[in-house]
């Protein structure tokens, strides 16, 4: 007798806890997880709503100490629907509307005009007005608080014939993720709660949830104004860049300019101005190629930063004669040299130290040629076959210093990377996390997808591109006295879209570095499409590129290393 009371003691001790558990997650999902959802139900009990609620999961950038700022979130606000046709005095009803909202707007099939994405504020005083014909109806709509910043990565939630869904970048990566269906809201609040605590004990994910990008926004802000100036300067076709941690593959900033507002994106007629070039272009990458050409010699043992050659201002490859960028010739020199000054005859020397069938091998393994896998849409990849299946040595030696092959930033950004972390291949990654619902969230892990290079060859290139920062890019006016920095530009010519051939005095400049040299924090690259008015890259990137560097130096507050 006394066992059976013991067991309903604790039987109804049970009932407690679980009812205590569930009245608890309640109160958690009704005033933190779906706030915004009932704030709005709130609302419909004053003002109509505007059809089905949309809803889909949040973005947000990751600052350094790890605070979540929104990227992209749902805003709940409201519309006024006019039908002209039910208004009485039209007239007075116009001076009336205008002193509020503008009534500029499109006509609906119905000839209605409707203003969407009105405040409380401004919704109240349009209802105060209680003209008959003017309705103020509840409304949500995908809302991107830092307007153009990183629009390029984060893309936006478009109509896809009759459907609402991500378009371009995150949103359309993501868009399994980040979709809602709208019945969802009519789900019983209790069945929810004992799903959720399924999924967690489980581990089944309902594959719903939020996105947490690597995206800095500060870092995302300070590359951002560099491209727009470097852009206007030079009056620009494109400026792209990205910031990158080498050591881990953690895109912490990545742009492209002109840009576009996601809160606004109809008013852009040019569609092309919504894809990210740093994944979805190719470039030829100019003289920073030598950087990886020295580097895979030196990891083969064939040459040394002292290793010398004649450099007679050309060289003749099966019948054809490349010059150096300046045509010039410096006699005996070294590859420290071929570095320093960018010499293009050094280039070919060292690839035929190497061999054509190595400095294949050696492409292909810094990623040339593939996608990255990074996690953004539409990602091509490089044009690296006229090379890779060519017999002719012609081809690896223009290759050898940047140019007859073609590859997006993203992969330039990954390879080179490979100097910086020690000689590995790193997956790049805008995604930190999915915080996904009903289960535990999915964090991001870097990922080493290859060893390209020793990490020895690594010390040495990078020994050698610190020489070329500190002295020879503009006579080393950017040299920094306590931070060691590796660099290297390039200046390719500007293909012929479509067709074969380079455009007259057209110029595609790019630059990368990494600093510390010795123990990389962070990776730069930038892009500058057609400039007007400079021919070199050191001339119009050297800037921006110290700029952001500094920044990042100072802003992560890394210890001086000399």
């Amino acid at each position: 007798m006394e066992e059976g009371f013991k067991f309903r003691i604790r039987l109804i001790y049970f009932f407690i806890f679980l009812f205590g558990v569930v009245l608890i997650t309640r109160l958690f999902f009704i005033q933190v997880v779906r706030a915004d959802y009932y704030k709005s139900e709130a609302n419909k009990q004053y003002v109509a709503p505007a059809g089905n609620s949309f809803d889909r999961g949040n973005i947000y950038f990751t600052k350094k100490d790890g605070q979540l700022i929104s990227a992209a979130v749902i805003k709940n606000g409201f519309q006024a629907v006019i039908n002209p046709k039910i208004i009485i005095d039209k007239n007075d009803a116009y001076q009336k509307l205008s002193k509020i909202i503008d009534l500029n707007a499109n006509k609906d099939d119905s000839q209605k005009i409707v203003i969407h994405h009105l405040d409380a504020e401004i919704a109240n005083k349009i209802k105060d007005l209680k003209i008959k014909g003017v309705d103020v109806l509840s409304e949500t709509w995908r809302y991107y608080p830092a307007d153009s910043l990183a629009s390029k990565v984060l893309g936006f939630v478009g109509y896809k014939g009759n459907e609402l869904t991500g378009r371009y970048g995150i949103e359309q990566y993501y868009d399994s993720v980040l979709a809602r269906n709208d019945k969802s809201n009519l789900i019983n609040s209790f069945a929810e709660i004992l799903t959720d605590i399924k999924g967690v004990i489980s581990g089944d994910a309902s594959g719903k949830g939020d996105i947490v990008l690597t995206i800095e926004p500060n870092v995302q802000s300070a590359l951002e104004n560099n491209l727009e100036k470097v852009l206007k300067k030079y009056e620009a076709e494109m400026a792209a860049g990205i910031v990158m941690e080498p050591k881990t593959g953690k895109i912490l900033a990545m742009a492209a300019k002109p840009d576009f507002n996601p809160n606004s994106y109809g008013e852009n007629k040019n569609l092309s101005i919504f894809t990210n070039p740093n994944i979805e272009s190719v470039f030829e990458i100019g003289s920073i190629m030598k950087s990886l050409t020295v580097a895979a010699a030196v990891d083969q043992g064939k040459i040394t930063a002292d290793t010398r050659y004649n450099d007679a201002g050309y060289v003749d490859v099966e019948g054809t004669r490349l010059n150096n960028f300046d045509k010039k010739a410096r006699g005996n020199v070294s590859i420290q040299d071929v570095l320093n000054n960018s010499i293009n005859t050094g280039a070919v020397f060292v690839m035929r130290q190497l061999g054509k069938e190595k400095f294949r091998d050696y492409l292909i393994n810094y990623g040339f040629g593939e996608k990255t896998n990074v996690d953004l849409p539409a990602e091509v990849p490089g044009m690296i076959s006229n090379v890779t299946k060519s017999p002719r040595e012609i081809e690896y030696a223009t290759a050898s210093f940047g140019q007859g092959f073609a590859v997006t930033p993203v992969e330039m950004a990954s390879a080179f990377s490979s100097l910086a972390n020690g000689g590995f291949l790193m997956r790049p990654y805008v995604v930190e996390e999915i915080k996904l619902k009903g289960t535990i969230d999915k964090e991001i892990k870097p990922e080493a997808k290859r060893t390209v290079l020793k990490k020895e060859t690594t010390e040495e290139v990078s020994r050698m591109l610190a020489t070329v920062f500190d002295k020879a890019l503009l006579n080393g006016i950017y040299k920094m006295d306590h931070y060691s920095v590796a660099a290297k530009t390039g200046t390719a010519q500007s293909v012929v879209e479509g067709k074969k051939g380079y455009q007259e005095g057209e110029y595609v400049h790019t630059f990368f570095g990494y600093a510390p040299a010795f123990d990389a924090k962070f990776l730069t690259l930038l892009i500058l499409v057609k400039p007007q008015g400079v021919q070199y890259a050191a001339y119009s990137l050297s800037e921006p590129f110290v700029n952001i560097t500094k920044f990042l130096l100072n802003y992560y507050e890394v210890p001086p290393d000399r």
